[in-house]
């Protein structure tokens, strides 16, 4: 990274922890943008070229993943299935990044269920990316799934993740690198089906 684009990345960095402090202590309403500017010592102007609005702050890398799901359908291995590939993918996420097992994620859920603005932006997110995640799918296994089969695969999928998060964080109390490993097996195990499914497609008749 260039110089410059280290400082863009700090500024961003500084801006998602001094929402989340400022979020937690005040609330999300009580909180303007103008705040979590003066937090991060930059202009109210300049936050917007970070972010477009509050409710961006909470879902800072939610466009990594889904590329991240995206390339890793582009660099499947033959011997890979649909669903190991999603697996795959939610593996090299939680190795290069914490944001999904960070304080931020368990503010973010708490306030999906405590903030319409925030739970519609999610819900958004969500399906803007099931329906391109299953896009791609399809196209890279067409002889496995169709449209309805990939929504299905690629829902079941992001469901279990939220799901199994959503457990986590109400549990509270764990490291990172347990929530991580526990994310990681409960959607295997959700997921299990999709692979034993996918497999007995790929396995030639005699």
């Amino acid at each position: 990274m260039s110089l410059r684009d280290r400082k863009r990345a700090r500024t961003r960095q500084a801006l998602i922890d001094a929402a989340t402090e400022l979020f937690e202590r005040k609330g999300y309403d009580e909180t303007t943008i103008a705040d979590i500017a003066a937090a991060a010592e930059i202009g109210a102007r300049t936050f917007f070229s970070y972010f477009g609005s509050k409710e961006e702050l909470l879902f800072p890398e939610a466009d990594y993943r889904v590329q991240a799901a995206i390339d890793a359908i582009a660099t499947r291995g033959p011997d890979e299935g649909p669903a190991d590939v999603l697996l795959r993918a939610l593996g090299e996420v939680n190795a290069t990044s914490a944001e999904m097992v960070s304080p931020l994620a368990a503010l973010r859920l708490r306030m999906i269920q405590t903030v319409p603005a925030v739970r519609g932006r999610a819900l958004q997110l969500q399906l803007d990316a099931q329906r391109e995640i299953a896009r791609h799918l399809a196209q890279a296994f067409p002889d496995q799934l169709d449209a309805v089969g990939a929504g299905a695969l690629v829902g079941a999928f992001v469901g279990a993740v939220s799901g199994a998060l959503q457990a986590l964080f109400d549990g509270a109390g764990a490291d990172p690198e347990a929530l991580r490993t526990a994310m990681h097996t409960a959607t295997e195990v959700a997921l299990a089906p999709w692979r034993t499914s996918t497999a007995k497609r790929r396995t030639p008749k005699p």
